[in-house]
Protein backbone atom coordinates (compact mmCIF):
# COMPACT_ATOMS: atom_id res chain seq x y z
CA UNK A 1 0.00 0.00 0.00
CA UNK A 2 1.06 3.85 -0.94
CA UNK A 3 0.47 6.26 1.49
CA UNK A 4 1.26 8.54 -0.81
CA UNK A 5 -1.19 7.24 -3.25
CA UNK A 6 -4.06 6.61 -0.29
CA UNK A 7 -3.81 10.77 0.55
CA UNK A 8 -4.11 11.77 -3.24
CA UNK A 9 -7.23 9.48 -3.09
CA UNK A 10 -8.40 11.34 -0.53
CA UNK A 11 -8.15 14.18 -1.98
CA UNK A 12 -9.56 13.16 -5.19
CA UNK A 13 -12.79 12.17 -3.35
CA UNK A 14 -12.90 15.69 -1.85
CA UNK A 15 -12.65 17.39 -5.13
CA UNK A 16 -15.09 14.86 -6.81
CA UNK A 17 -17.70 15.87 -4.16
CA UNK A 18 -17.15 19.85 -3.57
CA UNK A 19 -19.83 20.84 -1.91
CA UNK A 20 -20.83 18.04 0.07
CA UNK A 21 -16.89 17.60 1.33
CA UNK A 22 -17.34 21.87 2.20
CA UNK A 23 -20.09 21.22 4.16
CA UNK A 24 -18.83 18.13 6.08
CA UNK A 25 -15.90 20.37 6.64
CA UNK A 26 -17.90 23.39 8.02
CA UNK A 27 -18.17 21.98 11.47
CA UNK A 28 -14.38 21.74 11.67
CA UNK A 29 -13.89 25.38 10.33
CA UNK A 30 -15.99 26.52 12.98
CA UNK A 31 -14.71 24.80 15.67
CA UNK A 32 -11.16 25.41 14.42
CA UNK A 33 -11.24 28.92 14.26
CA UNK A 34 -13.76 29.61 17.44
CA UNK A 35 -10.81 27.72 19.03
CA UNK A 36 -8.33 29.56 18.06
CA UNK A 37 -10.63 33.04 18.42
CA UNK A 38 -11.30 32.28 22.25
CA UNK A 39 -7.44 31.46 22.58
CA UNK A 40 -6.50 34.79 21.23
CA UNK A 41 -9.87 36.53 23.22
CA UNK A 42 -8.22 35.06 26.51
CA UNK A 43 -4.62 35.57 25.55
CA UNK A 44 -5.05 39.37 25.05
CA UNK A 45 -7.54 39.77 28.32
CA UNK A 46 -4.92 37.97 30.20
CA UNK A 47 -2.00 40.06 28.98
CA UNK A 48 -4.11 43.44 29.70
CA UNK A 49 -4.72 42.03 33.30
CA UNK A 50 -0.80 41.29 33.74
CA UNK A 51 -0.56 45.09 32.28
CA UNK A 52 -2.38 46.65 35.28
CA UNK A 53 -1.07 44.34 37.84
CA UNK A 54 2.24 46.06 37.14
CA UNK A 55 1.00 49.59 37.01
CA UNK A 56 -0.76 49.25 40.29
CA UNK A 57 2.71 47.93 41.97
CA UNK A 58 3.39 44.52 41.17
CA UNK A 59 3.48 41.27 43.38
CA UNK A 60 5.41 42.97 45.67
CA UNK A 61 3.19 45.61 47.04
CA UNK A 62 1.06 45.21 50.19
CA UNK A 63 -1.48 47.41 51.56
CA UNK A 64 -3.02 47.75 55.21
CA UNK A 65 -6.70 49.48 55.70
CA UNK A 66 -9.01 50.00 58.88
CA UNK A 67 -11.07 46.85 59.14
CA UNK A 68 -14.30 47.72 61.32
CA UNK A 69 -15.50 44.44 61.35
CA UNK A 70 -13.39 43.01 64.66
CA UNK A 71 -13.07 39.17 65.42
CA UNK A 72 -16.46 38.43 67.59
CA UNK A 73 -13.82 37.98 70.85
CA UNK A 74 -13.03 41.76 70.39
CA UNK A 75 -16.26 43.45 69.36
CA UNK A 76 -16.79 45.31 73.18
CA UNK A 77 -13.56 47.26 72.61
CA UNK A 78 -14.82 48.20 69.38
CA UNK A 79 -14.87 52.14 70.72
CA UNK A 80 -11.02 51.62 71.47
CA UNK A 81 -10.12 50.56 67.94
CA UNK A 82 -7.78 53.42 66.46
CA UNK A 83 -7.87 52.32 62.65
CA UNK A 84 -4.70 52.86 60.88
CA UNK A 85 -2.36 55.67 62.38
CA UNK A 86 0.88 57.00 61.60
CA UNK A 87 2.13 55.11 64.86
CA UNK A 88 1.79 52.62 63.15
CA UNK A 89 4.47 53.79 60.33
CA UNK A 90 6.82 54.64 62.26
CA UNK A 91 6.34 51.35 64.13
CA UNK A 92 6.76 49.81 60.95
CA UNK A 93 9.75 51.61 59.89
CA UNK A 94 11.91 50.77 63.22
CA UNK A 95 11.07 47.11 63.60
CA UNK A 96 9.63 45.71 60.00
CA UNK A 97 12.52 44.85 58.36
CA UNK A 98 11.63 42.80 55.59
CA UNK A 99 9.73 45.41 54.36
CA UNK A 100 11.80 48.54 52.59
CA UNK A 101 9.08 51.19 51.67
CA UNK A 102 6.35 51.87 54.66
CA UNK A 103 4.16 54.82 52.95
CA UNK A 104 1.13 56.69 54.51
CA UNK A 105 -2.15 58.05 52.41
CA UNK A 106 -5.08 59.75 53.34
CA UNK A 107 -7.59 59.33 50.19
CA UNK A 108 -10.57 60.99 48.97
CA UNK A 109 -12.71 59.82 46.04
CA UNK A 110 -14.26 61.95 43.63
CA UNK A 111 -16.50 59.77 42.56
CA UNK A 112 -17.92 60.14 45.82
CA UNK A 113 -19.44 62.79 45.06
CA UNK A 114 -17.65 65.05 47.57
CA UNK A 115 -14.46 66.10 45.69
CA UNK A 116 -14.60 69.46 43.69
CA UNK A 117 -11.46 70.32 41.89
CA UNK A 118 -12.06 73.94 39.42
CA UNK A 119 -9.94 76.27 37.61
CA UNK A 120 -11.64 79.31 36.03
CA UNK A 121 -14.73 78.16 34.49
CA UNK A 122 -13.74 74.42 34.29
CA UNK A 123 -14.24 71.55 36.52
CA UNK A 124 -13.22 68.11 37.15
CA UNK A 125 -13.72 65.19 39.40
CA UNK A 126 -10.64 63.01 40.18
CA UNK A 127 -10.83 59.34 40.92
CA UNK A 128 -8.38 59.75 43.59
CA UNK A 129 -7.47 62.34 45.84
CA UNK A 130 -4.58 61.48 47.78
CA UNK A 131 -2.37 62.86 50.59
CA UNK A 132 0.94 61.16 50.64
CA UNK A 133 4.73 61.31 51.16
CA UNK A 134 6.93 61.66 48.69
CA UNK A 135 8.23 57.45 47.86
CA UNK A 136 4.84 56.46 47.29
CA UNK A 137 5.72 57.75 43.41
CA UNK A 138 8.16 54.90 42.99
CA UNK A 139 5.78 52.42 45.30
CA UNK A 140 2.82 53.42 42.85
CA UNK A 141 4.80 52.53 39.75
CA UNK A 142 4.12 56.58 39.24
CA UNK A 143 6.51 58.87 36.70
CA UNK A 144 6.60 62.64 36.73
CA UNK A 145 6.90 63.88 33.16
CA UNK A 146 6.65 67.37 33.63
CA UNK A 147 7.68 69.64 37.28
CA UNK A 148 8.75 67.72 39.78
CA UNK A 149 7.53 65.91 43.04
CA UNK A 150 6.79 67.53 46.25
CA UNK A 151 9.42 66.50 48.97
CA UNK A 152 10.15 66.73 52.20
CA UNK A 153 10.47 69.84 53.04
CA UNK A 154 7.03 70.88 51.26
CA UNK A 155 5.33 67.78 53.48
CA UNK A 156 7.05 69.46 56.72
CA UNK A 157 5.76 72.87 56.12
CA UNK A 158 2.40 71.47 54.54
CA UNK A 159 2.64 73.51 51.22
CA UNK A 160 -0.34 73.89 48.82
CA UNK A 161 1.40 71.82 46.46
CA UNK A 162 0.10 68.83 44.16
CA UNK A 163 1.22 66.58 41.20
CA UNK A 164 -1.77 66.16 39.16
CA UNK A 165 -2.40 62.90 36.55
CA UNK A 166 -2.96 63.44 32.44
CA UNK A 167 -6.60 63.19 33.03
CA UNK A 168 -7.13 66.02 35.27
CA UNK A 169 -4.91 68.67 32.90
CA UNK A 170 -7.07 67.45 30.05
CA UNK A 171 -10.56 68.08 31.70
CA UNK A 172 -9.30 71.77 33.39
CA UNK A 173 -7.19 73.10 30.80
CA UNK A 174 -7.59 70.85 27.51
CA UNK A 175 -6.84 67.44 26.05
CA UNK A 176 -3.39 68.23 23.39
CA UNK A 177 -5.08 65.52 21.11
CA UNK A 178 -8.10 67.69 20.70
CA UNK A 179 -5.99 71.14 20.43
CA UNK A 180 -2.94 70.03 18.91
CA UNK A 181 -0.12 70.91 21.01
CA UNK A 182 0.95 70.11 24.24
CA UNK A 183 -0.36 71.45 27.76
CA UNK A 184 1.86 71.32 30.81
CA UNK A 185 0.15 73.80 33.51
CA UNK A 186 2.88 73.95 35.86
CA UNK A 187 2.90 76.79 38.14
CA UNK A 188 -1.13 77.45 37.57
CA UNK A 189 -3.30 77.76 40.72
CA UNK A 190 -6.52 75.04 40.66
CA UNK A 191 -9.03 74.76 43.60
CA UNK A 192 -9.54 71.88 45.85
CA UNK A 193 -12.44 72.02 48.07
CA UNK A 194 -11.90 75.64 47.58
CA UNK A 195 -8.55 75.43 48.74
CA UNK A 196 -6.00 76.80 46.05
CA UNK A 197 -2.63 74.78 45.04
CA UNK A 198 -0.02 75.30 42.97
CA UNK A 199 0.69 72.19 40.10
CA UNK A 200 4.42 71.93 40.52
CA UNK A 201 4.26 68.48 38.41
CA UNK A 202 2.73 66.24 36.21
CA UNK A 203 2.50 62.61 35.89
CA UNK A 204 3.31 61.15 32.64
CA UNK A 205 0.19 59.56 30.72
CA UNK A 206 -0.58 56.05 31.06
CA UNK A 207 -2.21 53.76 28.64
CA UNK A 208 -2.37 50.43 28.04
CA UNK A 209 -1.16 49.11 24.58
CA UNK A 210 -3.92 48.66 23.20
CA UNK A 211 -4.88 52.36 24.09
CA UNK A 212 -1.07 53.61 22.42
CA UNK A 213 -2.08 51.93 19.32
CA UNK A 214 -5.65 53.26 19.07
CA UNK A 215 -4.08 56.35 20.11
CA UNK A 216 -1.17 56.77 17.29
CA UNK A 217 -3.60 55.03 14.96
CA UNK A 218 -6.30 58.38 15.32
CA UNK A 219 -3.82 60.45 14.81
CA UNK A 220 -3.27 59.39 11.44
CA UNK A 221 -7.18 60.01 10.63
CA UNK A 222 -8.23 63.07 8.77
CA UNK A 223 -9.26 65.94 11.56
CA UNK A 224 -12.99 65.86 12.73
CA UNK A 225 -15.40 68.40 11.16
CA UNK A 226 -15.61 71.61 12.97
CA UNK A 227 -18.08 71.36 16.13
CA UNK A 228 -17.61 67.89 16.27
CA UNK A 229 -14.71 67.31 18.92
CA UNK A 230 -16.50 69.47 21.23
CA UNK A 231 -20.19 67.12 21.83
CA UNK A 232 -20.43 65.56 25.21
CA UNK A 233 -19.54 61.66 23.71
CA UNK A 234 -16.69 63.19 22.50
CA UNK A 235 -15.59 64.62 25.61
CA UNK A 236 -16.64 61.03 27.28
CA UNK A 237 -14.34 59.66 25.31
CA UNK A 238 -11.45 61.69 25.52
CA UNK A 239 -11.85 61.33 29.65
CA UNK A 240 -11.80 57.20 29.12
CA UNK A 241 -8.22 57.56 27.50
CA UNK A 242 -5.91 54.87 28.46
CA UNK A 243 -7.68 51.78 28.58
CA UNK A 244 -8.02 49.43 31.71
CA UNK A 245 -9.36 51.42 34.06
CA UNK A 246 -6.14 51.17 36.50
CA UNK A 247 -4.28 53.70 33.51
CA UNK A 248 -7.73 55.88 33.56
CA UNK A 249 -7.57 56.08 37.73
CA UNK A 250 -3.60 56.79 37.61
CA UNK A 251 -4.29 59.27 35.11
CA UNK A 252 -7.35 60.84 36.95
CA UNK A 253 -5.05 61.28 40.10
CA UNK A 254 -3.93 64.13 42.12
CA UNK A 255 -1.03 63.78 45.11
CA UNK A 256 -0.35 66.65 47.70
CA UNK A 257 1.81 66.55 50.30
CA UNK A 258 0.45 64.19 53.55
CA UNK A 259 0.66 67.08 55.98
CA UNK A 260 -0.80 69.44 54.13
CA UNK A 261 -4.12 66.42 53.81
CA UNK A 262 -4.32 66.52 57.30
CA UNK A 263 -4.37 70.20 58.14
CA UNK A 264 -6.33 71.74 55.17
CA UNK A 265 -8.87 68.24 54.64
CA UNK A 266 -9.13 66.70 58.25
CA UNK A 267 -8.13 68.88 61.02
CA UNK A 268 -12.03 69.01 61.68
CA UNK A 269 -12.21 65.47 62.66
CA UNK A 270 -9.39 65.97 65.65
CA UNK A 271 -9.44 66.62 69.17
CA UNK A 272 -8.90 70.60 70.58
CA UNK A 273 -8.19 71.53 66.90
CA UNK A 274 -5.46 68.85 66.20
CA UNK A 275 -5.17 67.32 62.86
CA UNK A 276 -6.63 63.86 62.91
CA UNK A 277 -3.95 61.14 61.81
CA UNK A 278 -6.30 58.15 61.45
CA UNK A 279 -5.35 57.22 57.92
CA UNK A 280 -6.81 55.33 55.05
CA UNK A 281 -3.86 53.65 53.50
CA UNK A 282 -0.84 52.32 54.60
CA UNK A 283 1.22 50.77 51.61
CA UNK A 284 4.37 48.70 51.82
CA UNK A 285 6.78 46.62 49.46
CA UNK A 286 8.50 43.91 50.32
CA UNK A 287 11.82 43.26 47.94
CA UNK A 288 10.51 39.93 46.51
CA UNK A 289 7.22 37.99 46.27
CA UNK A 290 9.18 35.18 47.97
CA UNK A 291 9.10 37.18 51.54
CA UNK A 292 5.32 37.96 51.38
CA UNK A 293 4.10 35.49 53.75
CA UNK A 294 6.68 36.35 56.24
CA UNK A 295 6.31 40.03 56.05
CA UNK A 296 3.13 39.78 56.49
CA UNK A 297 3.50 37.92 59.80
CA UNK A 298 6.00 40.94 60.61
CA UNK A 299 3.58 43.74 59.90
CA UNK A 300 1.12 42.11 62.21
CA UNK A 301 2.96 41.43 64.76
CA UNK A 302 3.98 45.36 64.55
CA UNK A 303 0.82 46.10 64.57
CA UNK A 304 -1.29 44.21 67.29
CA UNK A 305 1.92 45.57 69.57
CA UNK A 306 0.77 49.27 68.58
CA UNK A 307 -2.91 48.24 68.68
CA UNK A 308 -2.70 47.08 71.85
CA UNK A 309 -3.89 43.70 70.33
CA UNK A 310 -6.97 45.19 68.69
CA UNK A 311 -7.03 43.48 65.23
CA UNK A 312 -9.13 46.76 63.22
CA UNK A 313 -6.92 46.46 60.54
CA UNK A 314 -6.48 44.21 56.97
CA UNK A 315 -4.42 43.18 54.13
CA UNK A 316 -4.76 43.63 50.44
CA UNK A 317 -2.04 42.02 48.01
CA UNK A 318 -1.51 42.11 44.84
CA UNK A 319 -1.09 38.46 45.22
CA UNK A 320 -4.79 38.27 45.62
CA UNK A 321 -5.28 40.33 42.50
CA UNK A 322 -3.26 37.87 40.72
CA UNK A 323 -5.08 35.18 42.08
CA UNK A 324 -8.23 36.48 40.67
CA UNK A 325 -6.78 36.95 37.35
CA UNK A 326 -5.71 33.14 37.51
CA UNK A 327 -9.12 32.04 38.07
CA UNK A 328 -10.82 34.53 35.37
CA UNK A 329 -8.30 33.21 32.79
CA UNK A 330 -9.11 29.87 33.34
CA UNK A 331 -12.71 30.57 33.80
CA UNK A 332 -12.47 32.11 30.39
CA UNK A 333 -10.61 29.43 28.61
CA UNK A 334 -12.86 26.95 30.22
CA UNK A 335 -16.09 27.92 28.64
CA UNK A 336 -14.76 28.94 25.29
CA UNK A 337 -12.92 25.59 25.49
CA UNK A 338 -16.58 24.15 25.90
CA UNK A 339 -17.92 25.91 22.92
CA UNK A 340 -15.11 24.78 20.57
CA UNK A 341 -15.23 21.37 21.61
CA UNK A 342 -18.83 21.28 20.76
CA UNK A 343 -17.98 22.60 17.54
CA UNK A 344 -15.67 20.02 16.94
CA UNK A 345 -17.94 17.31 17.12
CA UNK A 346 -20.10 18.38 15.42
CA UNK A 347 -17.89 18.35 12.93
CA UNK A 348 -16.44 14.86 13.53
CA UNK A 349 -20.26 13.55 13.15
CA UNK A 350 -20.71 15.32 10.08
CA UNK A 351 -16.86 13.50 8.83
CA UNK A 352 -18.36 10.15 9.73
CA UNK A 353 -21.45 10.72 8.39
CA UNK A 354 -20.34 11.14 5.03
CA UNK A 355 -17.69 9.22 5.33
CA UNK A 356 -20.40 6.37 6.08
CA UNK A 357 -22.48 7.37 3.30
CA UNK A 358 -19.18 7.03 0.79
CA UNK A 359 -18.74 3.47 2.24
CA UNK A 360 -22.16 2.81 0.72
CA UNK A 361 -21.61 4.46 -2.93
CA UNK A 362 -18.77 2.21 -2.58
CA UNK A 363 -19.16 -1.29 -1.69
CA UNK A 364 -18.13 -2.86 -4.91
CA UNK A 365 -15.00 -0.70 -5.53
CA UNK A 366 -14.05 -1.72 -1.87
CA UNK A 367 -15.32 -5.82 -2.69
CA UNK A 368 -13.24 -5.46 -6.01
CA UNK A 369 -10.01 -4.02 -4.26
CA UNK A 370 -9.93 -7.31 -1.59
CA UNK A 371 -11.08 -9.56 -4.62
CA UNK A 372 -7.52 -8.45 -6.64
CA UNK A 373 -5.68 -8.84 -3.01
CA UNK A 374 -6.32 -5.65 -0.93
CA UNK A 375 -5.89 -6.94 2.61
CA UNK A 376 -8.32 -5.55 5.62
CA UNK A 377 -5.43 -3.03 6.94
CA UNK A 378 -5.02 -1.75 3.59
CA UNK A 379 -8.58 -0.61 3.06
CA UNK A 380 -9.29 0.55 6.82
CA UNK A 381 -6.16 2.60 6.51
CA UNK A 382 -7.69 4.59 2.98
CA UNK A 383 -11.09 5.18 4.65
CA UNK A 384 -9.12 6.34 7.59
CA UNK A 385 -6.46 8.58 5.72
CA UNK A 386 -9.57 10.07 3.64
CA UNK A 387 -11.45 11.21 6.74
CA UNK A 388 -8.00 12.79 8.49
CA UNK A 389 -7.52 14.46 5.15
CA UNK A 390 -10.88 16.03 5.09
CA UNK A 391 -10.29 17.23 8.65
CA UNK A 392 -6.88 18.50 8.02
CA UNK A 393 -8.53 20.64 5.30
CA UNK A 394 -10.76 21.77 7.33
CA UNK A 395 -8.25 22.51 10.11
CA UNK A 396 -6.46 24.52 7.38
CA UNK A 397 -9.31 26.33 6.13
CA UNK A 398 -10.62 27.04 10.07
CA UNK A 399 -6.96 28.47 10.84
CA UNK A 400 -7.44 30.83 7.60
CA UNK A 401 -11.04 31.82 9.12
CA UNK A 402 -9.76 32.29 12.36
CA UNK A 403 -8.00 35.51 11.19
CA UNK A 404 -10.93 37.24 9.97
CA UNK A 405 -13.10 35.73 13.14
CA UNK A 406 -10.95 37.42 15.83
CA UNK A 407 -11.12 40.55 13.59
CA UNK A 408 -14.48 40.78 13.60
CA UNK A 409 -14.96 39.93 17.53
CA UNK A 410 -12.23 43.22 17.70
CA UNK A 411 -13.87 45.23 15.38
CA UNK A 412 -17.59 44.83 16.73
CA UNK A 413 -17.27 44.24 20.28
CA UNK A 414 -14.02 46.18 21.33
CA UNK A 415 -12.82 46.24 24.25
CA UNK A 416 -9.23 47.36 25.95
CA UNK A 417 -7.63 44.32 25.35
CA UNK A 418 -6.98 43.10 21.96
CA UNK A 419 -7.29 39.61 20.95
CA UNK A 420 -3.75 37.92 20.44
CA UNK A 421 -3.80 34.70 17.69
CA UNK A 422 -0.68 32.43 19.22
CA UNK A 423 1.09 29.96 17.75
CA UNK A 424 -0.02 27.65 20.19
CA UNK A 425 -2.78 28.21 19.96
CA UNK A 426 -3.06 27.59 15.86
CA UNK A 427 -1.14 23.97 16.48
CA UNK A 428 -3.56 23.06 19.43
CA UNK A 429 -6.59 23.73 17.03
CA UNK A 430 -4.59 22.03 14.73
CA UNK A 431 -4.17 18.94 16.52
CA UNK A 432 -7.69 19.02 17.71
CA UNK A 433 -8.80 18.93 14.00
CA UNK A 434 -6.40 15.94 13.42
CA UNK A 435 -7.87 14.04 16.17
CA UNK A 436 -11.73 15.13 15.27
CA UNK A 437 -10.71 13.13 12.09
CA UNK A 438 -8.95 10.22 13.67
CA UNK A 439 -11.93 9.25 15.63
CA UNK A 440 -14.34 10.22 13.23
CA UNK A 441 -12.93 8.07 10.52
CA UNK A 442 -12.46 4.51 13.12
CA UNK A 443 -15.85 3.25 12.81
CA UNK A 444 -16.57 3.97 9.03
CA UNK A 445 -12.80 2.52 8.23
CA UNK A 446 -13.43 -0.70 10.83
CA UNK A 447 -16.74 -1.17 8.80
CA UNK A 448 -15.50 -0.82 5.45
CA UNK A 449 -12.58 -3.16 6.30
CA UNK A 450 -14.87 -5.88 7.42
CA UNK A 451 -16.80 -6.07 4.10
CA UNK A 452 -16.97 -9.59 2.45
CA UNK A 453 -15.48 -9.26 -0.91
CA UNK A 454 -18.60 -11.72 -2.29
CA UNK A 455 -20.88 -9.90 -0.50
CA UNK A 456 -19.52 -6.52 -1.42
CA UNK A 457 -19.19 -7.61 -5.19
CA UNK A 458 -23.27 -9.15 -5.48
CA UNK A 459 -23.66 -5.37 -3.51
CA UNK A 460 -26.43 -3.12 -5.87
Amino acid sequence: MNLGNTIATGFREIWAHKFRSLLTMLGIILGVSSLVAMSAMVKGLENGLREALVAMGGLEKIRVEQNDDLPAYQRHMADQAAGVTMRDVYALKASAPLVNQVVPSVDQYGYRGNMSVTYRNKSARPYMFTGTWPDALELNEHVVAHGRMFNEIDDDEARSVCVIGTGIRDQLFGDPDVIGREIVPLGEIININGQPFIIIGMFQHYESEQARKERELAKLQPPPEKGKASNGRDTGKRRSKGGHFVFRLKNNTIYIPLRTMLVKFRSAAGVGGAADYRLTTLQMKIPEVELLEPALQQVRNVMLMTHKGIEDFTFRTQEDTAEDITKTIKNAQVSGGIIAVISLIVGGIGIMNIMLASISERVREIGIRKAVGATTIDVFVQILVESIVIALVGGVAGLAASYGLVYAIATFTPSDNSPIITTAAMAMAFACSAGVGVLAGLFPAVKASRLHPIQALKYD
